[in-house]
């Protein structure tokens, strides 16, 4: 629900709370910031912005993806399957070009480390692309 109402604007704890508690979910200000915390290590939700107002720190929360309430046309395969394996071959090119350039760590996590860095990059590339469409 927090990733629903994120959706929609930046909102600082408090009016996540606020607005959780007018969809029906009373959790105490503690357990959002606890969510809070567990949806931004999982790449899910980010910091937006920050504000400072009297010596006191309020962060404010967005979702890190665009995608969300988006409901695929039932043509879709038919009427993209041709573009998405072409493109996708593409990235899968791309990406394979990458993978060595972002295993610069050794041990165990190197391997956890490489994907994510790879993932970011894709993340950053497609919100470049979606934004820039957007404004247009």
């Amino acid at each position: 629900k927090i990733v629903e109402i994120l959706y929609h604007q930046a909102l600082s704890a408090d009016q996540i709370s606020t607005a959780l508690k007018k969809s029906g979910f009373k959790k105490a200000l503690t357990t959002v910031r606890h969510h809070l915390e567990i949806l931004k290590e999982s790449g899910l939700i980010e910091i937006a912005r920050i504000e400072e107002s009297r010596g006191a720190i309020t962060k404010f929360y967005s979702t890190s993806t665009k995608l969300l309430d988006f409901q695929m046309p039932v043509d879709f395969d038919s009427t993209y399957s041709k573009i998405i394996t072409n493109t996708s071959t593409k990235i899968e090119k791309i990406l394979k070009g990458l993978t060595p350039k972002t295993t610069k760590s050794k041990g165990k996590k190197a391997e956890e480390y490489s994907q994510y860095l790879v993932m970011e990059i894709m993340n950053r590339a497609m919100t470049n692309v979606l934004e820039k469409s957007s404004t247009k």
